[in-house]
């Protein structure tokens, strides 16, 4: 299963081309199993331009598979961790949302697919999985 980051699907809604998108896309035309999170959605909808964007853009979020942290203060400490140790490593992850979706990646053993350099920064040290 494959947790699909902000970056990516920004990217994808503004019929952006890189790699990313290019995976996500060989995701979708073999129905390999993706999901998001509840940060991604508020992140992707605060991004929206209009109001008939933001109904559009939620209507198709609304449809995919939400995976959640497991556990509302373990979780959450456990996501304020992996800052910790990425920062002891020389490593700051730049929003706290990712620490949250990388702490939902690994409760819920998810590869994470993004365009995003912090996720692949922390990967080394925290054991995210990255597709």
């Amino acid at each position: 299963m494959i947790l699909v980051d902000t970056s990516v699907l920004i990217d994808y809604l503004r019929d952006n081309e890189n790699s990313a998108i290019q995976k996500f896309q060989h995701i979708l035309d073999h129905n390999i199993p993706f999901g998001i999170n509840p940060f991604i959605y508020q992140e992707v909808l605060q991004g929206v331009k209009s109001e008939k964007d933001f109904q559009e853009v939620r209507e198709y979020l609304d449809t995919q598979n939400f995976y959640s942290l497991k556990d509302e203060r373990d979780s959450f400490a456990a996501a304020a961790k992996i800052y910790f140790i990425c920062r002891k490593k020389g490593i700051t992850i730049q929003s706290t949302i990712d620490c949250l979706i990388i702490q939902t990646a690994l409760e819920n053993d998810l590869f994470l697919l993004h365009n995003d350099a912090d996720f692949d920064r922390a990967a080394k040290i925290v054991g995210l999985k990255v597709f």
